[in-house]
């Protein structure tokens, strides 16, 4: 046993978490020099095996007598990149969603920060003296051509020559002494962005005569005095070299100052207050009371429209007053650029943004604008919610019910479940805003876990809009644009465009034809990497996969019988879009989908010409149902209601009936009522009812049945082990061999038996994505330690430790996405 003194924290060892898939954490000896500079929150650069990468200083640990233990190498950051208080938020997010922990601060932080080691393969002379020596291989040859035009990485190789080239022939070549190897570090692709300033030195005694452009310079300083060298060459375009020699005769200093990426738009306007309803003052003073004193969690929910972001801003204003920071959460990047301008037109420079729109060097920026205080409110998407605040006062997660707060790839987290741990862990309030909350949200609030606030009515009293609903089974029959658009539809455009007002349409689907079939054998177009058929975009002319991007030419022909003739099926947002166009040439129609909003100044570009009236009728996915305020739109055409209804999904309805009441409440935003036509297949659907009356209460008391009888969150939680591999029959049989372990497991352990549940193994609905074929085992109990226990007990079985690269195990703890 270690002895009292030497259980004590020593500032010689350092525990750090390696950016690398592994486990555990890794303890480092921390050279002498370099002592002063190691603080937790800080990039080390350690060794590791054969290899150098990046770690995260977690904190000083035990005094350690080991000899074996290695030094670090660097630390690169002057500042820690996020406070010390974080790191039990990253370790708590390691253990739930049992993700690496090195990986998971690196999910956090700012992409392009880590430096690592890569092999280089470069040619010899007597490499290039046998380039052509037909005692070598083709392939061989082929290699040697390739470095020969200059050193090369592992991946590149690989890249070019796939499984022709194996690590045993390039260590053939290398004894034979016609190649060598070398380890490389690659630094840092983002780095403090620094610009030229020119100072006025003091007590130096100017010429008499000088130059008309030189004057100005001094004068420009005189007032100023540290001017950029960017601002004096506008001023006068030969600054530079003027500056040069004014200061090699000691005239002027040139110091480089740290400058940071601006992401934002143009200048913003300051706002002024508006004054709150009843309600919303109501609302805002019980949430007050409770900041400051601990943690605590609210539920905000409301009719669309009823003025929840005013409140949000109430509550930071509050909040910064007392001197503490505030995160503030949207689901999308195309909601950001709205609320950005609300948030800085009230408060001004002090709002950072956070969000995978920036470039990375332009998040590095704002990234550290938080970490040295000159920004106390962080704005973005789910990745915001890592923003690095040391005295956080609020959090608040709006449209707290969209899915894609979650993460689909790497760490699969949930930003508002994880909104909630750090304000539980920082004693601060959470506030969570929706019109349509999530099931588990209002449970949580039902159950008093949350205190819940309500805004029934819209700001001015503005009236909820009339929803009409069409029975699309009446117009099956129908043919061209009025299959899309119902006459009842059709009058109601005709009439608003009449008025000058703006039109809505929405459908949850991109491209022109979801459905492509060969008009002589009745094959549908599909895609060869995944179990899905493609979509024609008629802007590209092409077919293509939403799911892995495969692409196929409008020309090409039928796998199964050749024919070129090809009947276009189902519908999109193109082919809603060219139908408006051909039942109102005269209107400006524009789409806001994936396909148009490629990148951030496109959604720039549709908001502002949406509110600058420059467009009648805008086609769009659920893009549009997010929050957005557009005032003159006065009627909103859902083209089909049910595309989200019938998914293999316990969510279907949920979604369902979020969807449309979102959309739906972006008419009458302003001073005219607004109109709804909401087009089903389904007019008696529970979803589709209640979504017509915006009444999520009604929508609950039914849905919350089904859950309870079928034992679905929020009475249960789950864990979803994944499965996916390219060879279809072995991936069936890993996935059918992992089932029996679960089975076994279950067995070994009483407590297993009555706490969990074991669905599965099944294939997936979607059976085959990017040449994957997928396979899946829900773990269902009512205690997630339970679960999690389980599915450490399944990490120690050998058929997890065996899988291999051609088989693929995914982890998705609290899955969203079930297809």
């Amino acid at each position: 046993m270690l002895s009292a003194v030497n259980m004590a924290t020593d500032p010689t060892y350092i525990d750090v978490a390696i950016a690398l898939p592994v486990e555990t954490t890794f303890t480092y000896r921390v050279p002498d020099d370099m002592r002063p500079l190691a603080l937790p929150g800080k990039r080390v650069l350690v060794p590791f095996g054969k290899r150098r990468v990046t770690g995260y200083m977690l904190g000083f640990c035990e005094r350690h007598d080991l000899k074996s233990i290695k030094d670090i190498l660097d630390v690169p950051d002057e500042i820690p990149l996020f406070p010390e208080s974080m790191i039990p938020f990253f370790k708590w997010i390691a253990d739930y969603y049992m993700y690496p922990i090195g990986e998971v601060i690196k999910c956090a932080l700012p992409g392009g920060l880590n430096m690592y080691d890569f092999t280089l393969v470069e040619i010899t002379e007597s490499g290039r003296e046998v380039i052509t020596d037909p005692s070598l291989t083709p392939v061989e040859q082929k290699m040697l051509r390739h470095i020969a035009n200059g050193p090369s990485s592992f991946t590149d190789i690989f890249k070019n020559f796939g499984k022709k080239i194996s690590g045993s022939l390039i260590r053939r070549l290398e004894d034979r002494g016609l190649i060598t190897t070398r380890r490389t570090l690659k630094r840092s692709r983002v780095n403090p962005n620094t610009e030229r300033y020119v100072v006025l030195n003091e007590h130096t005694t100017l010429p008499e005569s000088m130059s008309v452009q030189r004057q100005k310079i001094i004068d420009r300083l005189r007032m100023e005095k540290e001017v950029s060298l960017k601002t004096l060459t506008q001023m006068v375009p030969s600054a530079g070299r003027m500056i040069k020699s004014m200061a090699d005769a000691g005239y002027v200093s040139v110091v480089h100052r740290r400058v940071y990426r601006d992401p934002f738009g143009e200048a913003i306007q300051p706002d002024t207050l508006h004054t709150l309803t009843q309600e919303q003052e109501n609302v805002t003073a019980n949430i007050l009371r409770s900041l400051g004193k601990g943690y605590s969690a609210h539920l905000l929910t409301g009719v669309t429209g009823s003025g929840k972001t005013e409140v949000y801003m109430r509550l930071a204003a509050e909040a910064i007053q007392r001197g503490y920071s505030v995160i503030i959460l949207v689901p999308e990047i195309a909601l950001i650029s709205q609320m950005e301008r609300r948030f800085r037109s009230r408060f001004g420079d002090c709002v950072a943004l956070l969000h995978s729109g920036l470039s990375d060097g332009e998040r590095y920026d704002q990234w550290m604008r938080i970490v040295s205080g000159e920004a106390s409110i962080a704005l973005g998407a789910r990745s915001a919610v890592f923003a690095p605040f040391k005295h956080i006062g609020m959090i608040v997660v709006d449209e707290e019910h969209d899915p894609s707060y979650k993460q689909e790839s790497s760490l699969r987290y949930h930003a508002r479940d994880l909104a909630v741990v750090r304000a539980k862990q920082s004693g601060c309030t959470v506030l969570l805003g929706s019109a349509t909350p999530s099931i588990q949200s209002y449970y949580n609030a039902v159950t008093k876990k949350f205190s819940q606030g309500v805004l029934t009515e819209r700001v001015e009293n503005r009236p909820l809009p009339e929803v009409a609903i069409v029975d699309l089974r009446e117009y099956r029959d129908g043919r061209g644009a009025k299959k899309i658009i119902t006459p009842s539809l059709h009058r109601a455009m005709k009439e608003t465009l009449e008025r000058g007002e703006q039109v809505l349409l929405f459908l949850n689907r991109r491209g022109f034809s979801s459905l492509s079939v060969c008009a002589s054998c009745g094959e549908a177009i599909r895609c060869k990497n995944c179990d899905i058929s493609l979509t024609f975009h008629k802007e590209e002319n092409v077919y293509k996969c939403h799911y892995c991007g495969f692409c196929l030419l409008s020309n090409s022909k039928c796998t199964s019988c050749g024919s070129s003739s090809f009947q276009l099926l189902g519908l999109g947002t193109e082919k809603v879009e060219a139908a408006v166009q051909s039942l109102f040439p005269e209107a400006r129609v524009s789409r806001m989908d994936r396909d148009t909003i490629t990148r951030k100044e496109s959604i720039v570009s549709i908001l502002r010409a949406l509110k600058n009236r420059e467009i009648d009728v805008l086609v769009g996915t659920q893009m549009v149902a997010k929050g957005h305020d557009f005032p003159h739109i006065t009627l909103v055409g859902i083209i089909c209601a049910d595309l989200s209804l019938n998914f293999p999904d316990f969510r279907a309805g949920e979604r369902t009936f979020q969807l449309l009441a979102q959309v739906a409440g972006r008419a009458g935003r302003g001073d005219t009522p607004g109109r709804v036509i909401l087009q089903t297949f389904n007019p008696q659907h529970f979803s589709i009812l209640t979504a017509k009356d915006q009444d999520f209460k009604a929508f609950y008391g039914t849905e919350i049945l089904y859950r309870k009888a079928l034992n679905y969150p929020p009475f249960s939680r789950i864990i979803q082990i994944r499965i996916a591999g390219k060879d279809k029959n072995k991936t069936g049989r890993y996935a059918h061999d992992m089932g029996r372990v679960c089975q076994a497991i279950q067995k070994r352990d009483k407590t297993f038996l009555t706490s969990i549940e074991i669905l599965g193994p099944i294939e997936a609905s979607l059976q085959k994505i990017a040449a994957h074929y997928r396979w899946q085992i829900l773990l269902k109990g009512i205690s997630s330690q339970s679960l999690h226990q389980f599915v450490h007990c399944l990490f120690l079985e050998r058929i997890y430790k065996t899988a291999s690269k051609d088989i693929q195990i995914v982890i998705d703890v609290d899955p969203l996405y079930m297809m």
